[in-house]
């Protein structure tokens, strides 16, 4: 009987809400064909592909692939490099991102902080392989900006291609460059949606701009920051193909200090057909996601359950 009516309440509540079950229809069925369907692909991280058999066909070869994957050597290279270059990545794009909204809340002037915002938001839309382009002009041993400007005053060329010490800076740099004016604009958003009336009693109780900042600024915006970090960390383990792949491309001298999870699989596809051990590189970046974002999570509900994502 209690079957029976909660069974009638589903039904009616679907009648009363078709017109928004409609609307949301296209974008289920977008996740289910683009993101839970090729999920079904996992299982070719156990099998010895070949195209004769394709990927249901192909007969199964167990943790083989993971086993090549962890025997190259590449395998503590890659995850080490991935993870540090996300630390710093989220360190400091999560600085600079609420120090740029913080300074653009405080510009009085309406037309100078539009400019401001525009150009610092433009680098989000040029493509990583304009962005690639650009770093080759700016670094170039023969033609770049930085080694003619060093020759010009008298110093000695450096050849930023072959020397891998240089890259976790220009990488950090570039990403930076690319990404804080987009990511400004969800705290800017955050700080806007603070009610000002706190504003106001903070400036009658004496503060500067400082400590409004400090007081009252940065701990409303609290909440806007840990879920955008955790969403953030939930990615730790893949790396930015395009960046990488764009800036670095096939320089096998940058390895050490530029490969990280993506690059690898690529080239182990590319350059090999091992479509095996690129799907098992691909499930254990994905299972170390998970993992981290479900454990990270659990310690941020641990301190404040309000914070936590679920």
């Amino acid at each position: 009987m209690i079957k029976n009516v909660y069974k009638n309440n589903f039904w009616k509540d679907v009648a009363k809400n078709r017109m928004f079950l409609i609307l949301l229809l296209p974008a289920v069925i977008y996740t289910l064909l683009f993101a839970y369907y090729p999920m079904t692909g996992i299982i070719m991280a156990f099998k010895k592909y070949n195209y004769a058999g394709g990927i249901w066909g192909s007969p199964w070869n167990g943790f083989e692939n993971f086993k090549f994957f962890f025997k190259s050597g590449q395998a503590g290279l890659v995850t080490r490099n991935t993870v540090l270059y996300n630390l710093i990545f989220i360190v400091v794009n999560t600085i600079m991102q609420i120090a740029v909204a913080i300074f653009l809340t405080e510009i009085k002037g309406n037309l100078f902080r539009k400019v401001t915002q525009s150009v610092m938001f433009l680098p989000y839309f040029i493509s990583w392989v304009v962005v690639g382009i650009i770093a080759f002009n700016i670094l170039s041993y023969d033609y770049g900006f930085i080694n003619n400007f060093v020759t010009m005053m008298g110093g000695t060329k450096i050849s930023f291609y072959t020397k891998g010490k240089y890259w976790p800076f220009i990488l950090l740099f570039f990403n930076f460059w690319k990404n804080v004016g987009y990511g400004s604009v969800l705290y800017l958003a955050s700080i806007m949606g603070i009610d000002t009336s706190i504003y106001e009693a903070a400036t009658i109780d004496g503060a500067n701009v400082f400590q409004r900042i400090f007081h009252v600024t940065i701990p409303m915006i609290r909440p806007t920051m840990v879920i955008l970090i955790l969403l953030s960390v939930g990615g730790i383990f893949k790396g930015n193909f395009d960046m990488f792949y764009n800036l670095v491309g096939s320089n096998g001298l940058l390895y050490n200090y530029t490969d990280v999870i993506d690059t690898l699989t690529f080239r182990a596809l590319i350059s090999s057909n091992d479509f095996g051990m690129s799907a098992a590189i691909g499930l254990y970046q994905s299972v170390l996601c998970f993992i981290t974002i479900v454990a990270v999570n659990k310690i941020v509900r641990h301190y404040e359950a309000s914070y936590a994502l679920f």
